[in-house]
C-alpha cells in the first residue's frame, strides 16, 4: 500500500523496497573490484557468481516447484560443452557461444522432462540421475569431440578489441559473470512473482486442488524445467570460457554436493539464499584449506546448525532478523 491508496497486485513481478535491496547489492559488488584488487579473490568471488546462478535456478525447480530434479548438474555440464565445442570446432565467436550454451541447456532440460511428467517422489531422482549419467557417459563415449575422461583443452577465452581477458586481473570475467547473475536473478524473480510462478507453488503446495482448478500439471512442470535450465546453460558456457577447458569433473559428486549445500543453506524457494550461501561457502572452504578430510565435515555440521535454527536458511534467517528489527523499531 502507498501514499495514494494503490496497492501493488500480487502478480506484480517487482516491489518498489525488493528493487532497491537489489539495486543496492548489484552497485555493492559492481564497487567491490575496487577494494578487493587481489586476482585470487577475484577468482573465488567468480566462482561463487557462477556457482550462484547454478543454485539459483535449480531453486526455481526444487525449492519453487518440488520437481526433484537431480539432472540439473547435467545441464551445467551441457552448457560447458556446448560452449567448448561451439568455440572450439564450430569456430562460434565466444560472447555467441554462451546464450547458445543456454539454448543447448534448454531443449536437453525438455527432452528429460517428458519422462517424468507424471511421475513423483524418488522417481524423478532416478530418470534424472539416470539422464545425468548417460550425458556424462556421452561425453566419455565421444572422446575425439571432448576429450573423455581427459578433457577438452583449449577451449576459446571471451575476447573484445583492446582488451585482454587473461591479463586483466581477472577483471573482465569478473564483471561478466555478475552481469549474468543480476540478469538470472532478475529473470527468477520476475517468473516466480507471475501467475505462472503462482501457479507452479501451487502445484507445488497441493497438487491435486491445484489441478482440479484447472492447471496443467504437465505443461508447468515442463516450463519450470526449461526455465531452470535457461541460464545453468549459460553459466555453465561461462565457466568454459573462464577456465578455458571441459572436463567431466562438472559432473563430479563434489560439485554436485557443493551447489545442492548452497540451495540448502541459503534456503529454499529463496533465490537471493544460494548467492549468500555461495560466498559462505567458497570462502569457508578457502580458509579451512589445511584441515583436509575436516573440511566437508565442518560444513556438513554448519548446514546442519543453520538449518536446525533456522530452517529457512541464511536468507530466511537474515528476513526474521531484520523483520524484528523493524518490528522493534516500529510504532
Amino acid at each position: 500500500m502507498t501514499g495514494t491508496g494503490f496497492r501493488m497486485p500480487s502478480w506484480m513481478p517487482l516491489e518498489g523496497r525488493e528493487l532497491a535491496a537489489m539495486a543496492a547489492g548489484l552497485l555493492l559488488l559492481v564497487l567491490l573490484p575496487l577494494v578487493v584488487t587481489d586476482s585470487y579473490t577475484r577468482h573465488l568471488i567468480i566462482l561463487v557468481f557462477i556457482y550462484a546462478i547454478v543454485a539459483s535456478s535449480w531453486d526455481l525447480s526444487l525449492g519453487y516447484a518440488g520437481i526433484f530434479n537431480f539432472g540439473h548438474l547435467a545441464l551445467f555440464a551441457i552448457g560447458l560443452y556446448t560452449y567448448g565445442l561451439a568455440t572450439k570446432f564450430g569456430d562460434i565467436n565466444g560472447w555467441a557461444a554462451i546464450p547458445l550454451s543456454g539454448i543447448t541447456a534448454m531443449i536437453a532440460a525438455a527432452i528429460v522432462t517428458v519422462p517424468i511428467l507424471r511421475l513423483k517422489g524418488i522417481y524423478i531422482i532416478l530418470v534424472t540421475f539416470a539422464f545425468s549419467q548417460l550425458v556424462l557417459q556421452l561425453v566419455v563415449s565421444q572422446s575425439d569431440w571432448t576429450g573423455g575422461t581427459l578433457g577438452m583443452t583449449g577451449v576459446s577465452s571471451l575476447k573484445l578489441p583492446g582488451h585482454n581477458f587473461i591479463r586483466d586481473g581477472k577483471i573482465g570475467y569478473y564483471y561478466t559473470a555478475l552481469v549474468l547473475l543480476a540478469a538470472n536473478i532478475l529473470f527468477l524473480r520476475v517468473f516466480v512473482r507471475s501467475p505462472l510462478g503462482l501457479s507452479v507453488v501451487a502445484l507445488r503446495d497441493n497438487e491435486e486442488y491445484a489441478v482440479s482448478r484447472g492447471i496443467s500439471l504437465a505443461r508447468q512442470r515442463l516450463l519450470t524445467m526449461v526455465a531452470s535450465a535457461m541460464f545453468t546453460g549459460m553459466a555453465g558456457g561461462l565457466y568454459g570460457a573462464y577456465v578455458r577447458n571441459a572436463s567431466i569433473e562438472a559432473f563430479g559428486v563434489g560439485l554436485l554436493t557443493l551447489i545442492l549445500s548452497m540451495v540448502l543453506l541459503g534456503g529454499t524457494a529463496t533465490i537471493y539464499g544460494s548467492l549468500l550461501a555461495g560466498f559462505v561457502l567458497v570462502f569457508l572452504d578457502e580458509v579451512m584449506i589445511d584441515l583436509g578430510a575436516w573440511r566437508p565435515i565442518t560444513i556438513a555440521l554448519l548446514i546442519i546448525l543453520v538449518m536446525l535454527i533456522y530452517p529457512g536458511g541464511l536468507y530466511g534467517g537474515i528476513r526474521a532478523l531484520a523483520l524484528r528489527l523493524t518490528r522493534r523499531n516500529g510504532p
